[in-house]
């Protein structure tokens, strides 16, 4: 079966020795890189070939570890710097069983760094493991690599830690995650599934769609639900939570106008919309310098991957 190897590049606001420096150095490399969790550089056998070992959690206190050694080649005239690789697990429950890529650093000239990767591997298990790769592992394991070089990214141009990143993009995730249920919760459960529950009553006492209230409610509910779908289209937009808690004010204030008792309830519009007022307002400020994987590129300008023919560790 055929493999595409995976690439990924992007553009960077950054001098060399900086970039070096974080991919080049395992204490800071494992911060960034969500493919290991820990790196450990051997002894050295020779000047030009650093070997090392990894570590990779992938959860439930399974772990993958192997080992690899790197070269690297510069460029004198361009200043271009290529850094090859060989990777390896001997373990039986590791899918990868061997590969082999580069970390390419070339000057995009006016102050931009254009760092890439292209790497490739061979996989365990016969069909079941090359077709499970093709599938679902090798998407994955690229759109990891990409979101890595952007959390890289903002390490080097804006000295944002990588920790500080992953918390962000994870406090911002579980507040659109948790926004989205709860819209469209609301619109399918007590407007589409179950009117008789009390919001069919309360907008007949409203007096505001005297005889069709039924098909108000339903409007209303497929209304929620699109707030929440079209929240995880602008989930980085300030804008649009904005317009967003000024609604739930609108229907909080709208349904405590129309029954001043709902007060009394445990769970009431003020509870509600209050939670997800809040939600909001955390999803906006975590909406700022998120690490994204479509920043970069993830199709070569040109096939042939330099350090995976012509040097050789």
């Amino acid at each position: 079966m055929m493999r595409k190897p995976i690439y990924v590049e992007i553009d960077m606001k950054t001098d060399m020795d900086k970039l070096w420096s974080f991919t080049q150095t395992p204490e800071l490399h494992q911060q960034w890189d969500l493919r290991f969790s820990e790196i450990h550089y051997l002894p050295k056998v020779d000047a030009e070939t650093q070997r090392f070992l990894y570590k990779t959690r992938i959860g439930f206190g399974l772990e993958v570890t192997g080992a690899g050694a790197t070269k690297t080649v510069v460029h004198p005239k361009s200043g271009h710097r290529i850094s090859v690789l060989r990777f390896g697990s001997d373990q039986r429950n590791s899918l990868i069983r061997e590969g082999s890529g580069y970390w390419k650093y070339a000057d995009g000239g006016q102050g931009i760094l254009k760092f890439s990767t292209r790497y490739d591997y061979k996989t365990r298990f016969g069909m079941l493991g090359a077709w499970f790769d093709r599938l679902l592992f090798r998407p994955l394991f690229g759109v990891a690599t990409a979101w890595s070089f952007d959390v890289l990214r903002l390490w080097a141009e804006k000295d944002i830690p990588p920790s500080v990143s992953i918390r962000n993009a994870l406090t911002h995730a579980l507040s659109v995650f948790m926004l989205v249920i709860l819209w469209c919760y609301e619109g399918v459960v007590p407007k589409l599934l179950f009117p008789e529950a009390g919001e069919l009553d309360l907008l007949r006492q409203s007096g505001w769609a005297e005889g069709v209230e039924g098909m108000v409610l339903v409007l209303l509910g497929i209304a929620e639900i699109g707030v929440g779908l079209l929240t995880l289209l602008f989930h980085k937009s300030r804008w649009w939570y904005k317009l967003v808690m000024l609604l739930l004010v609108i229907l909080m204030l709208g349904a405590l106008i129309t029954e001043p008792q709902l007060m009394k309830a445990p769970f009431n519009p003020l509870t509600l919309s209050g939670s997800m007022i809040a939600l909001c307002f955390t999803a906006s400020l975590s909406a700022v310098d998120l690490p994204s994987a479509y920043r970069c590129v993830r199709i070569p300008a040109s096939t042939d991957g330099p350090g995976l023919r012509s040097e050789r560790i």
